[in-house]
């Protein structure tokens, strides 16, 4: 896959990493005959870039890789996102081996030779515990980095985790995220979010920005900045400001 492609939206997004082309591309093909969108990386470096880059929902990570070890790579995917559903594929069937990448974070784990269809079922397995479907077959979905939001079902997700938000909360990360890196201010989202422009409306904008960010980039890396005298801005945590 090439890395010029852009977040799919309304789709799952999975994220195969593993050296082998044939292999990649029997699993690309796989999961694009199950509907979900696949990504690709040949190396650690190159998984650690795409998770961030592309928000997938799941990631298939092989075991041994050319420059980081895939115990490392998952660890450094589990400090990013605990909840990100992966699942390991290695060459290695020593059960310590095993026991080690399931200690590390791994959701379950497949030996090579493998069965396509096996790993596809517990693919499948770990994307409906996971709940991605959820939101992301809402046909209104938006996708920023790991923050996910559904206008259809109006729910919010992120890293795979729910958040629970009041109705004007949702309406007001709704506009944030339908322009995203754009610094808003506060009569734009009075205008847009209350369809107001009553005074006292500034103080209102960054008593719910607060209770957003609060929710959103609790214990997480922020995505909700403040820009000192213009207003807001959402951006995904790995951008840079």
């Amino acid at each position: 896959m090439s890395d010029t492609l852009t977040p799919a939206t309304g789709v799952i997004r999975v994220l195969i990493v593993d050296d082998e082309p044939e292999l990649t591309e029997l699993l690309s093909v796989a999961v694009t005959a199950a509907g979900w969108q696949p990504y690709v990386a040949q190396d650690g470096y190159g998984a650690l870039r795409a998770a961030r880059r592309y928000g997938p929902h799941a990631v298939v990570l092989d075991g041994m890789l050319p420059d980081l070890d895939g115990i490392q790579v998952l660890r450094r995917l589990r400090y990013e996102n605990a909840r990100l559903p992966v699942l390991m594929l290695t060459a290695r069937d020593a059960v310590e081996y095993r026991v080690d990448g399931l200690s590390s974070g791994a959701d379950d784990y497949v030996t090579k030779p493998f069965s396509l269809d096996e790993v596809m079922l517990r693919l499948s397995g770990l994307l409906r515990r996971s709940g991605a479907g959820d939101v992301v077959g809402d046909e209104g979905v938006r996708v920023l980095g790991d923050l996910v939001l559904g206008e259809r079902t109006r729910e919010v997700r992120r890293g795979g985790t729910p958040i629970s938000l009041t109705a004007k909360e949702f309406d007001l990360l709704r506009f944030l995220m339908n322009h995203p890196r754009q610094v808003l201010s506060k009569t734009q989202i009075l205008d847009h979010v209350w369809n107001s422009s009553f005074d006292g409306g500034g103080n209102l904008v960054e008593v719910y920005v607060y209770g957003l960010r609060a929710k959103i980039d609790k214990e997480r890396r922020p995505m909700i900045h403040t820009v000192r005298g213009a207003g807001y801005v959402i951006r995904a945590a790995d951008d840079e400001a």
